[in-house]
């Protein structure tokens, strides 16, 4: 078993039954792509997982926390926790660029926050699998639950992307969605451009170096034109 594996296992304090699970957590889409003969596979399924596993947990710690909060404010507490930048944060904290696989053209982007991000839900999916959702609850309240006083506390939710969020829920009940219109520049220096919609129409677009600048970019336009 890849030495990697092991010392994450400690990093967690997760001894995983069925070590492939991990490992494929661990396993970017580039990596099997240059190494075919290792008929690995990589981790976009237990990401998708992960996010699902990560979206119910959250949802459900925050709704019995915060009885008197509305939908909106949930939201906007839920999202300041499984946005690419906080998750990204969870993943440097506990040094997770050091164990991922990656091909060799992808290396100098391995702290880049979108791939962090999903690391750690593909990482929750194969908890999940491998342990259950008790052991997925205490790993996401260790590592990200663990975060939301702090947030609240500096009221960082309140960003663009949370003011807009809050607006259009409380005002329409619609939250806004964000879609990526075009990537530019080299792999590991790209610009982001991106629009936010509502109700499936444009209201403004921003570029940024990452999809979450963008998106925050975005959101600040469209908070001028609703004033």
């Amino acid at each position: 078993m890849e030495k990697r594996v092991l010392n994450l296992e400690k990093k967690i304090n997760i001894k995983f039954k069925n070590k492939n699970l991990i490992l494929q957590a661990l396993t970017h889409t580039s990596y099997v792509n240059e190494h075919p003969a290792l008929k690995r596979n990589h981790n976009e399924r237990l990401e998708f997982l992960g996010d699902a596993v990560l979206e119910f947990v959250i949802t459900n710690y925050l709704y019995k926390k915060f009885p008197e909060h509305p939908e909106g404010k949930l939201t906007v507490l839920r999202s300041s926790l499984v946005n690419t930048e906080s998750l990204s944060n969870v993943a440097k904290k506990i040094n997770l660029e050091k164990y991922i696989f990656l091909s060799k053209g992808e290396k100098i982007s391995q702290t880049k926050p979108t791939i962090l991000a999903n690391i750690i839900e593909a990482l929750i999916g194969a908890i999940f699998l491998d342990q259950g959702i008790e052991k997925s609850t205490e790993f996401i309240k260790q590592f990200i639950i663990s975060k939301l006083k702090t947030i609240i506390q500096t009221k960082s939710y309140k960003n663009a992307k949370g003011q807009l969020q809050e607006i259009t829920q409380s005002k329409i009940k619609v939250t806004p969605t964000y879609k990526i219109i075009s990537e530019s520049g080299p792999e590991h220096k790209k610009i982001f451009k991106v629009g936010v919609f509502i109700n499936k129409k444009k209201i403004a677009t921003g570029k940024g170096k990452s999809k979450q600048k963008a998106e925050i970019r975005a959101a600040q336009k469209a908070l001028k034109k609703m004033n």
